[in-house]
């Protein structure tokens, strides 16, 4: 199959990386022939400062990879966890020249506090479907934002944490989701296909093939491809499976050099 750049993957920048390496997945990247990838650490304004990543020496990093490994295109990047909430602190994040930005929600606002969906023991059955329909309410309000980025990351994060019952079931929130994506469209950013490392893909390929098609229909232009490793050994897991659900979306390879699949 066609090698993809992974676009999303973590180093010992973030804070939820204790096994990352930023050296070492190049080096992965160069033995599964990649074209490129993009580090994209975390910045979670909402967890507080020890989740924003130390700009100066992740771009130190950056640059000796780049030296390291002069045949691999290695990008430079930032995931901004619920930007909108923090505009400010985001537009002085942006300052910094990153060649990939994503924004994402990991959090919702629950009996007073913001909670990840990935925290044990949050979502249950009695409060999953509340807490699913807030969490595609923010992620419309971060693209009615005016905050600036280039990809929607793991558009369906809690569909990783679901409970067993009730079952997941895309159909049911299909309006919700139409509406983000149109909104996604109109703003002309690229929607993520996230393999979360490579996981079992009915739970973890973020989004699945029916919200892919719904992309297509609702004028999505591009997808872009994300491990979301956090270790080097998980760099372009899942990426046969996230290839295939796409070509069969309608998306197609192109020679633009983000390395987008574009309808």
């Amino acid at each position: 199959m066609l090698k993809l750049a992974d676009n999303h993957v973590h180093t010992q920048w973030s804070w939820d990386a204790r096994h990352g390496d930023m050296e070492e997945s190049c080096r992965r990247a160069v033995e599964l022939r990649l074209p490129s990838i993009a580090f994209t650490e975390h910045a979670d304004w909402i967890r507080g400062p020890h989740a924003v990543f130390d700009v100066q020496g992740y771009f130190g990093c950056i640059e000796s990879c780049r030296a390291a490994y002069p045949d691999l295109r290695v990008l430079s990047g930032v995931e901004m966890g619920e930007p909108h909430l923090f505009p400010e602190a985001a537009r002085t994040l942006l300052s910094a020249p990153f060649d990939r930005v994503l924004a994402s929600v990991h959090c919702v606002e629950w009996e007073g506090r913001h909670v990840d969906a990935s925290e044990r023991g949050f979502l249950t059955p009695a409060n999953i479907e509340a807490v699913f329909h807030l969490y595609l309410r923010e992620v419309l309000a971060l693209l009615e934002s005016d905050q600036q980025f280039l990809v929607l990351a793991h558009l369906d994060y809690p569909k990783r944490y679901w409970p067993a019952e009730p079952r997941y079931e895309e159909g049911r929130y299909e309006e919700e989701f139409r509406a983000i994506l149109r909104a996604a469209a109109a703003r002309d950013v690229a929607l993520e296909v996230n393999t979360t490392r490579g996981g079992d893909a009915s739970r973890f390929l973020c989004p699945g093939p029916l919200i892919l098609g719904w992309w297509y229909e609702e004028g999505g232009r591009a997808i872009s491809f994300a491990s979301d490793a956090h270790r080097p050994e998980a760099v372009a897991a899942g990426f046969d499976l996230a290839q295939r659900v796409s070509s069969e979306a309608g998306f197609k390879p192109n020679t633009d050099p983000t390395g987008f699949w574009m309808r």
